[in-house]
């Protein structure tokens, strides 16, 4: 995941995109009207067209990003955040991290010992269905009276 910043400025780039695209769609779909006849054409009656739709669309579009890269802006950090304040929080972490390093170390030295105890008691296991095996054998061969 990409820090504030990095989300600030996709969010910047794409509220540029949505005004370029919002414009664009307006003016490929806008009904054409010519100067010297500007009131006659706004006076019109027109039926409805795409283009109304189009504007709610981007309208919208446009008011929630501005709304994220509102609320991205309130997650940024203070002024008030000093360097002491921010010492503070990377030490606080970085305890946390030595702790969490510990408590993995613990659970990698548990899992080693019981990766020996299964390797032992696989080892056992194949040993005890040699001597099965050798056994059976050897009681086969004495039954057909091999020495």
């Amino acid at each position: 995941m990409a820090d504030r910043l990095t989300q600030l400025q996709d969010a910047v780039n794409s509220l540029a995109d949505q005004f370029c695209n919002a414009i664009g769609v307006l003016q490929q779909c806008g009904p054409p009207a010519s100067f010297s006849n500007i009131q006659t054409a706004i006076n019109k009656d027109q039926p409805a067209n795409p283009t109304e739709e189009y504007a709610q669309l981007f309208a919208a579009l446009i008011a929630r990003t501005a709304k994220d890269i509102d609320v991205l802006i309130d997650s940024l950090p203070s002024e008030e955040s000093t360097a002491a304040l921010q010492a503070a929080s990377l030490y606080r972490l970085e305890e946390e991290n030595h702790e969490a390093a510990a408590r993995l170390e613990e659970v990698v030295y548990r899992g080693d010992m019981l990766l020996e105890k299964i390797q032992s008691a696989l080892a056992d296991i194949a040993q005890s269905q040699l001597k099965t095996r050798s056994g059976s054998n050897t009681d086969i061969l004495e039954f057909a009276g091999v020495p």
